[in-house]
C-alpha cells in the first residue's frame, strides 16, 4: 500500500544523555508537534495529531517509529481517536516498532471511540531487542448513536504482535463484532461497553510487582472485571471490563505509577490535553 491517508515516520538516539530525534518525518493527515520533555527528564514526549479529526470511510494510516539503543520515548494522542461510519471499506492503522538494547518505549494512546457503523482494523508489531521495555495501553469505547444502543459499530479488530530477538513472544487479538457476536455476553463484554488492555514488557517484571498489580487495581474502582497475566517472557498484561473511559484511565494511571516507581523510582509525566 503507497497511497496512505497520513504517514508518519519517527526515529530517537541517545545523545550526550539525552534522546533526541534523528529523524521526523510525516504526512498527509497524520503530524506530530514539537517534542516535550516533562518534568526536565531527558526524555521527550511526541504528541501525535490527525488534522482530520477522525478516521473516515477507506482511511488508512502508516507509523514506524524506531529506538536506537538506550533511547527513550513516550508516545501519546493529543485527543481520542473517532472513527465515523466507514459504509464502503474499514479504516485501517499499522504500526510498526522497532526497540533496540536497552530502549524504553510507553505508547499511550488516548481511548478509541467507534461511532454508528463504524468498522476499524488496527496492527501493532512490535521488534524488540532483548533489554529493551514496551509500555502499551488501549481503550476501547462505543461512540453515541441516535437510538442509543451500546454497540453501533459495525466491528473493531485490533491485532498485537511482539516479537524478541525476531521471535514472536506475544500475540493479542481483539475482534469485536457487534452484529455476528452475543456482544454483550460471557466471553465478550460481559455487560459492560469499555475494554481496556495493558501490555508490559521488561526485564524488570516479578512476582512482587505483580502483587503490588493486583492490590491496585483491586483499590482503584468497584464495578469492572479485570484480570492480570503473567506471560512466558518477563512482561504481563491487564484487561480491564468497566462503563466508563474515565475508570480505565484510572486504573492504568495508578497501575503506570507502581511501574516507574518499582522500576525506576520516578513518576510518570502528566500527560495534560487541554
Amino acid at each position: 500500500m503507497t497511497d496512505w491517508t497520513g504517514f508518519l515516520e519517527l526515529d530517537l538516539e541517545k545523545r550526550q544523555g539525552r534522546t533526541v530525534a534523528k529523524n521526523v518525518y510525516f504526512q498527509g493527515a497524520f503530524k506530530v508537534m514539537r517534542p516535550i520533555y516533562h518534568n526536565n527528564y531527558s526524555y521527550p514526549c511526541y504528541y501525535l495529531l490527525n488534522p482530520g479529526g477522525g478516521y473516515l470511510d477507506g482511511d488508512t494510516y502508516r507509523m514506524k517509529v524506531t529506538l536506537d539503543e538506550g533511547a527513550q520515548l513516550t508516545l501519546t494522542t493529543q485527543s481520542a481517536t473517532k472513527v465515523y461510519k466507514t459504509p464502503n471499506k474499514e479504516a485501517y492503522q499499522e504500526t510498526e516498532f522497532h526497540l533496540k538494547k536497552d530502549s524504553y518505549l510507553e505508547y499511550l494512546p488516548d481511548a478509541l471511540i467507534a461511532y454508528q457503523d463504524a468498522r476499524y482494523f488496527q496492527k501493532n508489531t512490535v521488534y524488540m531487542e532483548k533489554g529493551a521495555t514496551l509500555l502499551y495501553t488501549d481503550i476501547l469505547t462505543p461512540g453515541w448513536s441516535p437510538e442509543g444502543k451500546q454497540f453501533s459499530y459495525n466491528h473493531l479488530r485490533l491485532i498485537n504482535e511482539i516479537y524478541m530477538d525476531n521471535e514472536l513472544i506475544a500475540f493479542d487479538h481483539i475482534n469485536l463484532n457487534p452484529g455476528a457476536q452475543e456482544i454483550g455476553g460471557l466471553g465478550f463484554m460481559e455487560g459492560y461497553t469499555h475494554l481496556g488492555s495493558f501490555i508490559v514488557i521488561g526485564e524488570k517484571t516479578d512476582s512482587a510487582l505483580l502483587d503490588l498489580l493486583y492490590e491496585t487495581i483491586g483499590e482503584e474502582a468497584a464495578d469492572i472485571k479485570a484480570g492480570l497475566s503473567e506471560l512466558h517472557i518477563p512482561g504481563f498484561t491487564i484487561r480491564v471490563l468497566a462503563n466508563s473511559t474515565q475508570v480505565i484511565e484510572r486504573i492504568f494511571t495508578a497501575c503506570h505509577h507502581v511501574i516507574s516507581n518499582e522500576w525506576y523510582q520516578m513518576k510518570p509525566s502528566f500527560l495534560r490535553k487541554y
